[in-house]
């Protein structure tokens, strides 16, 4: 069964063959690629954006689910880089409520010094924020430390520094851009691989070659500006312009650690550690009913699409929760863990700590005029997105328009449904049409395993009308499952496969073949122990 609606795959691959030559072609569907797009259709520029795998597959799905000018950064001095995230944080909550939120953060105080030191750069990170600002930083006696936070140590504790910054569900809102970009007429596509970028007599980018892994048909397309956003990988894009080229980027890992919501005990703040024992600062954050802890900071030297967790980057995360929480998760408390590589903007040399290495974005185009972006954060894709196309049309002597997406609502975000408030929220606008597919089929009013508050009419909606077209793509970045109780998600991906199966017109070897490869990819998401503790479901029986 294939749905019709402009949102559907079958409907975006139907369109590339109505335009000869795009304006802009974009190479991943990750945060940055997905912010272009949406900026140049929202322009009016012909755009077609090719995604190897899934959106958000990379890293845009694998952060701490924060949208933040970055504290961490104005410790570092980086006024600028902190005031411009402020900035883009404000235009996030503006433009895509249903997904983002003010989150209060509590840094636990345990000396005279600190809590005046953490009070005065929070006070500071207030005034750069100016009319952005969404709370104002407090201090907290000890007494109220402890009853917000509810598990924390109180020995030594002189309080604590209460301030707000914000979350949002990172690989949700990547959804909701493709979605964007198709209001505006750009064509989007997932599961297709760029094989080579194509030159014309003149030595300069005028195309791509890809293949559509579903149907493996092969494809050429020409455009005039070729968007190179492919994060950790961009090197590899660029690589197919010219063999030789210097490093653009230099991976770091991020594991995040994901428990019971219990650990913070009916807390609406977030726990925020400043600095620990690399430097780094540790969050914990309520999210989706459980709890994320995270991150790390892991020079990696091999880029992965499925990077997994060291076993010293977890031991480290419940080491340091352990430092601050009185009672601490253990592995045996671990649901999830999962990782991310951060794609740091490389200035020179190989050596480098990831600490020392820009975060801010980079733009580069290269002699073939190939435009590269890489660098930046969530929290500045829109930004980022902005400086791209404006470099594109400078840089092809294209047409000037105006960016657009400063105040531009985002797919979801338009006359948000009271309806549903707690369980599909997170939809915004869409969660009326999710409610109306329950109602009008029992069986979509079923949950697709007992324990989750997942319904299969989210699953219909997330193949019919989001683009979802494997278990994975479903549990992993349409549901969140994966990332927050991998076991669950296992138990759930035989009803997923079989929904997917039915809506795309699979045969059962599709099916059993997807609960399989989805098992195996759900192991990397368990920590060591609970990994040897696991059985393969079976399929044959369900």
């Amino acid at each position: 069964m294939t749905n019709s609606s402009k949102f559907s795959r079958d409907t975006q691959t139907n369109r590339l063959t109505e335009t000869a030559e795009w304006d802009f072609i974009v190479i991943g569907g990750g945060a940055t690629g997905l912010g272009v797009a949406v900026d140049a259709a929202s322009r009016g520029f012909k755009t077609l954006l090719l995604e190897k795998t899934d959106f958000a597959k990379g890293t845009s799905s694998r952060s701490t689910k924060l949208v933040h000018g970055g504290v961490r950064y104005l410790a570092q001095g980086d006024i600028k880089l902190v005031y411009g995230a402020l900035r883009e944080r404000w235009r996030i909550f503006k433009n895509a409520p249903h997904v983002s939120r003010t989150q209060a953060f509590i840094i636990p105080c345990y000396s005279f010094l600190e809590k005046w030191k953490y009070l005065i750069g929070l006070k500071l990170y207030d005034w750069l924020a100016g009319k952005y600002s969404i709370g104002r930083s407090v201090f907290l006696s000890k007494k109220e430390a402890a009853k917000h936070l509810g598990n924390l140590k109180v020995t030594k504790l002189h309080g604590g520094v209460r301030y707000y910054d914000g979350q949002f569900d990172d690989a949700r809102l990547a959804v909701n851009l493709a979605q964007t970009a198709i209001e505006h007429q750009a064509c989007v596509l997932n599961h297709a691989s760029v094989t080579a970028v194509l030159k014309n007599a003149n030595g300069q980018v005028d195309g791509v070659a890809f293949v559509d892994l579903e149907t493996d048909r092969a494809y050429q397309v020409s455009g005039k500006a070729i968007i190179n956003a492919t994060g950790i990988f961009v090197d590899d894009i660029l690589s197919m312009a010219s063999p030789k080229h210097p490093q653009m980027v230099r991976p770091s890992q991020g594991t995040h650690v994901v428990v019971d919501r219990s650990f913070l005990p009916e807390a609406q703040d977030a726990l925020m550690i400043p600095k620990t024992s690399d430097g780094r600062v540790l969050f914990g954050v309520p999210w989706h009913d459980y709890l994320v802890l995270g991150t790390t900071d892991t020079a990696i030297e091999e880029k992965s699409e499925e990077p997994i967790p060291l076993e010293e980057e977890i031991d480290f995360i419940l080491s340091t929760a352990a430092d601050y929480l009185e009672n601490a998760p253990t592995r045996a408390d671990v649901r999830s863990t999962f990782s991310g590589l951060r794609p740091l903007a490389a200035t020179s040399g190989n050596n480098q700590k990831t600490k020392e290495i820009s975060r801010d974005h980079k733009l580069v185009i290269h002699e073939s005029k190939l435009i590269t972006i890489t660098g930046g954060k969530w929290t500045t894709y829109r930004k980022m997105a902005e400086d791209t196309v404006d470099k594109g049309i400078q840089a092809l002597n294209m047409p000037w328009s105006d960016c657009k997406t400063v105040s531009l609502a985002i797919h979801g975000s338009e006359h948000l449904s009271t309806s549903e408030q707690s369980r599909l929220s997170i939809y915004g606008s869409d969660a009326a049409h999710i409610v109306a597919l329950e109602q009008e089929n029992p069986d979509y009013a079923k949950l697709i395993v007992p324990e989750s508050s997942h319904s299969v009419a989210q699953v219909v909606w997330a193949i019919r009308s989001e683009m979802a077209r494997t278990v994975e793509d479903v549990l992993a970045r349409r549901l969140r499952l994966l990332f927050l109780d991998a076991k669950l998600a296992m138990a759930a991906a035989p009803v997923v496969a079989h929904v997917l199966a039915t809506e795309l017109n699979r045969d059962a070897d599709w099916e059993a073949e997807q609960v399989r490869s989805f098992e195996a990819l759900a192991q990397g998401y368990l920590t060591s122990d609970a990994q040897n503790q696991t059985t393969f479901l079976d399929v044959s029986s369900s």
